[in-house]
């Protein structure tokens, strides 16, 4: 829905943005998931402030928009207040983390890595480095400033998944270029150690890999949910 909404815009083949599954009451059947609320809620964030206002401005004169079988139309929009970034950062995630392109390279994609082993933070920072380097506002002496990243998973939680024996990860598929492909990915909390420019950057961009595929969307940890968005009017989104 969101490629086909930006296909025919500068920002066709963007990829320094992320997002969050549909927000709704769901449930799951032999048939797949359903949809149970009349209003659902997409979470959408990027670093370019110009990448949403033509993100919005498309969705908006959009009539209809079909995911499946649900048929949506867009209503309202909510701009939510960013947290204080700091070089120590509780996150949950929002959508799985994935540390590694499958397309790029397979030996990683599926295999289970435990978010406690360095290689598990190694990997995140090797893909998180490689976008940031790429969006191009940062120079090379700051990227190497950024050296500090260790992600701590909460081992209260791990413990907990391990006793109820359920699962954290899981594999999931993608499309590039009508090709499919697997990889696991990550869902648990944890602390993140690193540069405020990292933090910053994972927050409005995206932890790991295949961030534009739906992937790596965090929240800080701990936070009231209310007075944290700001509601106006979709005139503030038309593009000059």
């Amino acid at each position: 829905m969101i490629r086909e909404t930006i296909a025919s815009t500068e920002y066709k083949n963007y990829p320094y943005f992320h997002f969050s599954g549909l927000k709704g009451q769901t449930r799951t059947s032999r048939n797949g998931l359903h949809i149970c609320s009349s209003k659902v809620t997409l979470v959408l964030s990027s670093e370019n402030e110009h990448f949403l206002k033509v993100f919005l401005q498309n969705l908006f004169t959009r009539k209809k928009i079909n995911i499946g079988l649900l048929s949506l139309l867009p209503e309202s929009v909510e701009q939510e207040m960013l947290p204080t970034f700091t070089k120590e950062m509780k996150y949950l995630c929002i959508s799985p983390i994935a540390l590694v392109n499958p397309v790029y390279d397979y030996f990683y994609a599926k295999k289970f890595i435990s978010p406690e082993y360095d290689i598990f933070s190694d990997l995140l920072y090797e893909s998180t480095m490689s976008r940031m380097e790429k969006l191009g506002i940062y120079t090379e002496e700051q990227i190497s400033s950024f050296n500090k990243f260790q992600v701590v998973p909460d081992r209260e939680y791990l413990n907990k998944i391990k006793r109820e024996d359920k699962k954290f990860a899981r594999i999931y598929s993608i499309y590039e270029q009508n090709v499919r492909h697997e990889l696991r990915g990550y869902v648990f909390p944890f602390t993140l150690y690193a540069a405020v420019e990292v933090q910053e950057f994972v927050y409005k961009c995206g932890l790991g890999s295949c961030t534009h595929k739906g992937f790596g969307m965090l929240d800080v940890a701990y936070t009231e949910a209310s007075n944290r968005t700001i509601s106006y009017s979709l005139e503030e989104f038309l593009v000059s």
